[in-house]
């Protein structure tokens, strides 16, 4: 079984994700996506966060159209934090030793790889799999590293637009899967 774990703050889940996901799942060799919500990413501020379960069960209902392709992954909830994704990856290694794990990363991620723990470790003992972003230079990274580049379609749709997007009172709907958007707005996130 090839599970591509998609990790990510989901800070909040929007469509942009869900279809990354998706090209993966259908232009690729993964048989399954894993969303793998970050407590705390080590390079982000802490206190732009919605809280973990709001994250966790956003990106839950965002998803369950979806299953059994597409699932939540809560294991960083339960380990250290910061969490480091070399950390997280032993870990799951442990705990399923059958799945082959892929990294499904964007190439902003992937022009910073070189701050992250054990970042040598990370880019020799799995597979990376990289999709594009606006800004990034994919045949730079390809040229550096060993990864692979996948011709996914560009998404403009960022966490970060839609938080100040929320902040102005703008409707952000249109971004995100629909039960998703209504918990983010029963339980009042990304407001002032």
């Amino acid at each position: 079984m090839k599970t591509g774990l998609f990790f990510g703050s989901f800070n909040p889940v929007h469509n942009g994700h869900i279809a990354i996901a998706g090209y993966m799942l259908e232009f690729t060799d993964l048989d399954e996506i894993w969303f793998v919500v970050s407590p705390q990413n080590p390079l982000k501020k802490r206190h732009l966060l919605a809280p973990d379960k709001h994250r966790l069960e956003m990106t839950r209902l965002a998803i369950e159209d979806f299953k059994p392709k597409i699932s939540l992954c809560d294991i960083e909830m339960n380990m250290p934090r910061p969490s480091y994704t070399i950390d997280t990856l032993k870990a799951l290694n442990e705990q399923y030793p059958m799945r082959e794990f892929a990294v499904l990363m964007g190439a902003d991620s992937m022009e910073s790889i070189h701050r992250w723990k054990d970042f040598e470790t990370l880019l020799n003992d799995y597979r990376i799999m990289v999709y594009p972003r606006l800004g990034s230079n994919v045949n730079e990274i390809s040229r550096k590293y060993n990864v692979e580049i996948i011709d996914a379609p560009i998404m403009e749709i960022s966490s970060t637009f839609l938080r100040s997007s929320i902040l102005k009172s703008k409707n952000v709907s249109y971004f995100m899967p629909i039960r998703a958007y209504q918990y983010l707005t029963d339980n009042q996130l990304y407001k002032a």
